[in-house]
């Protein structure tokens, strides 16, 4: 962790457009890496989660290099793939339809898909409500979302572990493979993000009912599940 303090407003976008640009490129390794390859399972439970007729629409939203987009399109999906840094969006793989935007001020039209998708995002966006109200905008009536974050097993030697490992072995690998400075930004980046209800009391405001959040993997991981409202 760092006792510097956290970027905010504009700052952040800015800053967190730059982090991303400079690592894309080992982006997806250092994933593989703190996360065993788990990640990959949790993407597709994600995916599936969203029980979505084949050949849907589906904008997934900070796409990164496009894991979720990659997995939408193995499940039968039609992907749209969209991010803040234009070089994540690059050096994604068989990334068919790509958008370089804010995710709060998303270029497409309103009730244009039928799902929505996000990754380990939540924390990075400047402006969580206005996020989570696009993506309510962009979905039609009745579409699903599905989002995965970052989370902390609750107690026990489980949690004690984990917090060796985030705090202080990722960003000793991000440090040996990719750039320091944006993977010791990774675990400090978790005090942006507020409480899990906090969250779906904020989808719920946004447009979002049937909101669910369930822990991933002893809490390792956790998703949020909602249905636009009609």
């Amino acid at each position: 962790m760092t006792s510097t303090p956290l970027p905010q407003g504009d700052e952040k976008t800015r800053q967190v457009r730059s982090m991303f640009d400079a690592i894309a490129s080992r982006y997806e390794l250092v994933n593989k890496l703190m996360t065993f390859g788990l990640d990959g399972q949790w993407r597709r439970r994600a995916v599936s989660d969203l029980r979505l007729s084949r050949n849907s629409v589906v904008l997934d939203v900070a796409a990164g290099t496009g894991d979720f987009t990659r997995e939408l399109h193995r499940q039968g999906q039609r992907a749209i793939a969209t991010d803040l840094s234009y070089n994540m969006l690059h050096a994604g793989r068989a990334v068919r339809q790509r958008v370089q935007a804010d995710a709060s001020r998303l270029p497409f039209r309103s009730a244009s898909f039928d799902g929505v998708t996000c990754g380990y995002a939540l924390r990075n966006f400047t402006d969580l409500p206005a996020t989570f109200a696009e993506m309510a905008r962009v979905l039609r009536p009745g579409g699903r979302l599905s989002l995965l974050e970052v989370a902390e097993p609750a107690s026990g030697l489980f949690r004690t572990g984990f917090r060796l490992w985030f705090h202080k072995v990722v960003p000793f690998i991000g440090s040996l493979v990719s750039d320091r400075a944006a993977y010791h930004y990774l675990p400090a980046s978790t005090a942006y993000l507020p409480p899990s209800p906090e969250i779906s009391a904020m989808l719920n405001r946004a447009g979002f009912s049937s909101v669910n959040n369930r822990r991933v993997m002893g809490g390792l991981s956790q998703q949020f599940l909602a249905t636009r409202t009609a």
